[in-house]
């Protein structure tokens, strides 16, 4: 290949929680690869989403929503996020266009970018713009501008692809000259049982209440292929308290079943196969500030 005619590098996709960096990278690649709800800090740790087009190949980095930690969990997330900018060769710092002022969190994460000795450039994406009226997109982009005076603006709605033509051309346009970094039909850096766990914590955060789903982890304990059959998930759910088991599980197990319905269909759907999902319950008190156990879980600081 002749490098010259080809782009290839890797985009970090800033901001804090619940903001859409997982939907637009999902958007980006038309299908969906990484977990998405309506509750912050869905996404956990760094997951590539990998774009290959005719005259480019987009990396994407989805990073953890930058928040204010609680507890050792949060203190990693934080660090995933913080390293992403180094990584880059272009920065998506995406804002949530439907809500202003800014937010707390959208100025601790300019602070990063301000600690970056070498930052690579910076696009300032304004998305959920399908949630205000176009009288007032002009308005949050001078709003929005003031954190990033020097950034190119871009307003986007992840959900509905507007925009999303335009700024897909202007980050190929600043990548670098260079071959692949990934098979052409590679979409992610992570196997299939690591996005199934994502899966199965999405389902169950859209449908337990607010006290459960932050303290809840994903261990896949058997990932079996079946041949023409599909394949056989057996997963345990951990929780920190007793009480959270009981409403992860619900009354004569109707809500573990919930969530395993929906997490099998959104598993058949990313695999494109039939599964066979089995899920238990266990409790793993105080995890989420428990060194060994995050480790067991995959989640190392850098």
């Amino acid at each position: 290949m002749n490098n010259t005619n080809f782009h290839a590098g890797f985009v970090a996709v800033m901001g804090r929680p619940n903001v859409g960096k997982s939907t637009l990278i999902n958007a980006f690649l038309g299908q969906k690869i990484a977990a998405v709800t309506p509750r912050p800090q869905t996404t956990r740790q760094q997951q590539l989403g990998i774009l290959t087009t005719d005259q480019a190949q987009i990396i994407f980095i989805d990073t953890p929503g930058l928040h204010k930690p609680h507890h050792k969990l949060g203190q990693f997330m934080n660090q995933e996020a913080a390293a992403s900018l180094e990584d880059g060769d272009l920065i998506l710092f995406l804002v949530d266009a439907s809500q202003a002022p800014p937010h707390e969190e959208d100025l601790i994460l300019v602070g990063l970018l301000d600690e970056v000795k070498q930052p690579p450039p910076v696009f300032l994406v304004l998305n959920k713009i399908d949630r205000i009226s176009e009288g007032e997109i002009e308005e949050r982009i001078a709003t929005y501008q003031q954190l990033l005076p020097s950034a190119q603006v871009f307003p986007i709605s992840a959900s509905t692809g507007r925009g999303l033509e335009e700024l897909l051309d202007a980050a190929v346009a600043l990548l670098p000259d260079s071959d692949y970094f990934y098979p052409k039909d590679q979409i992610t850096d992570l196997y299939e049982k690591e996005i199934a766990a994502d899966l199965i914590r999405e389902a169950a955060l859209l449908h337990l209440r607010d006290e459960v789903p932050h303290a809840m982890a994903v261990r896949i304990d058997e990932f079996t292929e079946r041949g023409d059959h599909g394949a056989y998930i057996a997963a345990t759910l951990f929780v920190e308290r007793d009480s959270q088991k009981g409403i992860v599980i619900g009354k004569d197990g109707k809500m573990l079943k919930r969530i395993g319905s929906t997490a099998r269909q959104e598993i058949e759907r990313m695999s494109n196969r039939n599964i066979f999902l089995k899920l238990r319950v266990k409790v793993r008190k105080n995890w989420r500030n428990d060194d060994a156990t995050l480790g067991r879980f995959g989640f190392q600081s850098r």
